[in-house]
This record gives structure tokens, C-alpha cells and sequence, in this order.
């Protein structure tokens, strides 16, 4: 089955039958070489068939450091990702890393589809995505149900700013759970780096509401980074 390029660059987020996401970073140190490197990513994948119907899609994203790639991949399953890793992977990389030496490989995280989403700003709903600011946080131990409480707190603060902050620009907040029950990802989506930016910057002072977001139990460590769309894949028909 042929690999297809979409050219919006960007996956469904709530493509049915996924049942695994996996989200990793790589690290290639300048801007020209991560624009090679989505370059020899596409390559590699477009001259070889789509490995298998267990992988839904799969999207590259530039992050805006200069350095970084963001790669989000949608499974059926833990069976199927590991199906390729034993069997397909390691020649795609070879091609990529032989078009860019000194690829570095440093994060690969396990999800479940989202949890949650919502809309950031109705004024915005449905627009294509030209920036997604990464949310990560850790917890300090494995508990599924504080990860939903932390996502619920977030979505509380978020209504609680209605009416107060803008989040003009803001296009879909999508919430997904670590299958190990320690970290929870937030993929937002925004009309451009500086819709986000500009959010960021009326944050302060804290309300109670994204307070108790920030200093929720068990939660030790966040970051976010902004990336852009640069590719996204599927199987042809």
C-alpha cells in the first residue's frame, strides 16, 4: 500500500480505531538540517509502501528552537508498533541518518488517544493550525486517576478564563494520558507561534483556578515548546 503526503501537514487528532499515540523528540541542531531531515523523513517513507494498516498516520512537526522535531504517530495498538519496530524501522532511519548525520534520538513516549479536548477560541475553531505549543508534565509516580484530575483542573481554569483572558488565535486543546500513568501531553493547536505567545504573556498573576493547575499533587516538573506543522502521512487507498 502506497505512503500518501497530506498537504495540510497536520493528523486527526480523533482518527478512529487508534489506540496507541507515540510522541518523540529528536534533535538535529540547526534549522537547515531540520528541514533536511524532514526531507529524508519523507524520502524514506514515500519510496517504501506504508508498513502496515496497524499504523494509522504518522507527523513531523519543526520545532520553532531551531534544533527539534516532534514526531506523532498513530497506532491500533502496542502490538503494531512493536511489529515495526522489530521489523521496518531501522532501514527508515539508516536513509534518514545517512542524509543527516548525527540525528539524535533523546525522548519516545507512550499514549492513549486524547483524554480530552477543547476548543481555545470559538472564533478560531476549525482553522488550520500554523503553530502547536507542546505541553508536557510529569507526576512522581503512576496514578491514572490523578492524571484526569489534572486535565479536568486545566479544563476548569480554562473556563474560568472566559470573559477575562483572550485566547484569540487558539484553535483546540488535545489532552493525552502516558500509558505508564506519569505524564500527561497536551498538543494545542494555534492559528501561528504568536497567537500562543501573546496567550502566554497575560498568564500573570495566576488565578486560583490555574493555581491549583500548577501546584496540583504529585506534579513535578512541566514544559512547554512550539513547534510547526512540516509533514503528515497515511496509507493510500
Amino acid at each position: 500500500m502506497d505512503t500518501v503526503v497530506h498537504p495540510d501537514a497536520r493528523p486527526d487528532l480523533h482518527r478512529p480505531g487508534v489506540g496507541l499515540v507515540l510522541a518523540s523528540t529528536w534533535r538535529v541542531a540547526t534549522p537547515e538540517r531540520q528541514r533536511a531531515a524532514v526531507d529524508a523523513i519523507r524520502q524514506a517513507w514515500e519510496s517504501r509502501e506504508w508498513p502496515d494498516l496497524g499504523l494509522h498516520a504518522y507527523s513531523v512537526y519543526i520545532g520553532t528552537d531551531g534544533d527539534s522535531l516532534l514526531h506523532y504517530s498513530q497506532w491500533t495498538g502496542e502490538r503494531a508498533y512493536e511489529d515495526f519496530l522489530r521489523t521496518q524501522r531501522d532501514d527508515r532511519n539508516a536513509e534518514i541518518d545517512a542524509a543527516v548525520p548525527g540525528v539524535r534520538r533523546v525522548a519516545l513516549h507512550r499514549y492513549a488517544p486524547p483524554y480530552r479536548s477543547a476548543v481555545l477560541d470559538e472564533r478560531s475553531a476549525g482553522a488550520p493550525p500554523g503553530a502547536v505549543a507542546l505541553v508536557e508534565v510529569d507526576f512522581d509516580g503512576p496514578d491514572a486517576g490523578r492524571q484526569k484530575a489534572w486535565v479536568d483542573a486545566v479544563l476548569t481554569a480554562m473556563a474560568d478564563d472566559a470573559g477575562k483572558r483572550s485566547a484569540f488565535g487558539g484553535i483546540g486543546a488535545h489532552f493525552h494520558l502516558s500509558t505508564d500513568g506519569r505524564r500527561v501531553l497536551n498538543l494545542a493547536e494555534w492559528e501561528s507561534e504568536q497567537a500562543h505567545v501573546e496567550w502566554q504573556a497575560e498568564y500573570a498573576p495566576l488565578s486560583e483556578a490555574w493555581a491549583r493547575v500548577h501546584h496540583h499533587p504529585g506534579l513535578v516538573g512541566s514544559r512547554v515548546r512550539r513547534y510547526t506543522p512540516a509533514l503528515s502521512m497515511s496509507a493510500g487507498g
